[in-house]
């Protein structure tokens, strides 16, 4: 055995390590326990009575009528980094941070179930609404603790392996090239400006791509159904349930006494929700039964979608986790690549350096992607980090602590909610220097040829530490669809810009309403010229 050849030095190192390991827990628990004790109490952070608080949220009151994003930027300007918030109306107490040292301290102590506050409605809706349909199975949305725990570790294998992920790349690339020729064909002749209305047919293209992965199959909804009203339905219940969310999430309800309008409104969105994908998912399960029926062998597990391994674990959690990924899928990557689109589009020399990148990757418009050459795009992956920084899809993060941990120097107790608010940091030149400008270059690797002079420098513009914004969430309760929406991201603007130059003769202030995600607010006239080779 290769612990019979071990020199006689290794046996002590290896004899030695349990007791050196008890001893780094050992400090490690009393280094805990001083700091404990040196932390000021949390009766001591900056607080606001929640009747006083109830107030500014009325009519009239400084916190009336604004999104979530100004919140949480009114919030840091009148109370500073950490405040804490009494529990009422049903919520619990939390306390609000816009340090990101102590954003990693909450998350590495989320303990084993990861509780990632919020979205109770949703919860209301599975368990107790619709329970008919979801019979105990909540999916992963809104579930806490062991449901949560559970049903992630059966879907974790499918969903996390590259490879399973990577099935769907020819597939993905179809999509784009109708996504190609639907704006060619949409935008005027004259200015090749597309309609006010393309965020609808980026909604269709995120819908149709996530389909592909969630379903096993194009809808046809860029160019064969367009006439179908399934789809508008789904993007308006959607949009409604985004609306609905964000007052419930950041303003105070009584929704869990009273039905207030604004909970009736997230309920009905759901339900279409829920109507909707679940039809689709049925569909996709007929599917699959017809053509397993009429296979003379077993297809070989490589060759299995990312819906047959599922259903081949369990058909509830298939359907479940299906459903998620079509109501999770839609609106956050239409976000995310609208973002990406604006800074490209008003920073033409970033938008020449990414296609000088693509060329490589697709040599002609309508070439297949080479997937050798796709594993190195590093400028590709740094403009889409980018734009999330300048156009977040969320205020930032959530967790219950699962350890008493001092934050900002303040004893919180195990349990309390902790906002990790990192939309204030992410317009911050001490957190990212030259905050105010689009420079993917933070994003890369220092190479041999950088000179600690160059203005576009990687090391001198990276973020102060690498917990100030996770757009995908960290660690166990991170994003379950990131590998989907990085390779839907990254193959749809890698098609996009090898086929046209875009830009936007418009204005972008207020580009964004926040709700529960970052929606576009503007009319998306986007001009389209084609690239000459």
């Amino acid at each position: 055995m290769a612990l019979n050849r071990l020199r006689y030095s290794d046996k002590i190192v290896w004899n030695t390590f349990p007791a050196l390991l008890q001893q780094l827990r050992s400090q490690s628990t009393t280094s805990a326990a001083l700091e404990w004790e040196q932390a000021k109490p949390l009766s001591e952070m900056p607080t606001i009575s929640p009747l006083k608080l109830l107030r500014h949220f009325l009519p009239g009151g400084k916190y009336a009528n604004k999104d979530s994003t100004q919140l949480m930027t009114a919030f840091s300007n009148d109370f500073g980094p950490i405040v804490f918030f009494h529990g009422s109306l049903g919520k619990p107490d939390a306390v609000m941070t816009s340090n990101p040292h102590d954003f990693e301290k909450v998350l590495h102590n989320q303990g084993t179930w990861p509780m990632r506050p919020g979205m109770d409605y949703l919860s209301y809706h599975r368990q107790v609404h619709r329970k008919d349909i979801f019979q105990g199975v909540e999916g992963l949305l809104g579930s806490q603790g062991e449901a949560w725990g559970s049903f992630r570790s059966a879907v974790n294998p499918v969903l996390m392996q590259p490879k399973n992920v990577q099935l769907y790349f020819n597939k993905m690339s179809q999509v784009n090239k109708e996504f190609m020729e639907r704006i060619r064909k949409i935008r005027d002749p004259e200015t090749l400006e597309v309609p006010d209305n393309f965020e609808e047919e980026i909604n269709r293209w995120t819908l149709e791509s996530v389909s592909v992965v969630a379903l096993d199959k194009q809808l046809g909804l860029i160019t064969k159904n367009r006439d179908d009203p399934t789809p508008k339905r789904l993007f308006k219940a959607l949009t409604d349930f985004f609306q609905a969310s964000g007052d419930l999430e950041f303003q105070p309800s009584i929704w869990k006494y009273i039905k207030t309008p604004t909970f009736k409104k997230a309920i009905r969105s759901l339900d279409e929700i829920t109507d909707i994908t679940k039809m689709y998912v049925d569909e996709a399960f007929e599917r699959i039964a017809e053509e397993n029926k009429n296979r003379k062998e077993e297809k070989p597990e490589s060759e299995k979608s990312v819906l047959e391994k599922l259903i081949k674990i369990d058909k509830q959690i298939a359907m479940v986790m299906a459903m998620d990924m079509l109501m999770a899928g839609v609106d956050t990557t239409s976000s995310t690549f609208t973002g990406l689109l604006l800074c490209l589009a008003k920073n033409p020399e970033k938008q020449a350096k990414l296609r000088e990148e693509v060329m490589k990757l697709l040599p002609e418009k309508d070439s297949e992607f080479n997937e050798a050459v796709f594993k190195n795009m590093p400028y590709l992956r740094a403009c889409i980090k980018e734009s999330l920084r300048v156009y977040p899809l969320t205020v930032g993060n959530a967790r219950a602590l699962g350890n008493d941990a001092v934050i900002s120097g303040y004893r919180v107790p195990k349990g309390t909610l902790v906002s990790m608010n990192s939309v204030i940091l992410i317009k911050d030149d001490q957190h990212y220097p030259r905050a105010g400008e689009y420079l993917p270059e933070r994003w890369l690797r220092e190479s041999k040829d950088n000179s600690e002079k160059s203005t576009e420098c990687p090391h001198a513009l990276k973020a102060s530490t690498p917990f100030n914004y996770l757009p995908f969430g960290f660690g166990s309760r991170s994003c379950i669809g990131r590998r989907i929406a990085e390779m839907e991201m990254e193959l749809g603007i890698a098609r996009l810009i090898r086929n046209f130059h875009v830009e936007f003769n418009n204005s972008t202030e207020n580009a964004f309403k926040s709700y529960l995600i970052n929606v576009p607010n503007i009319p998306l006239k986007f001009k389209f010229t084609d690239v000459s080779n």
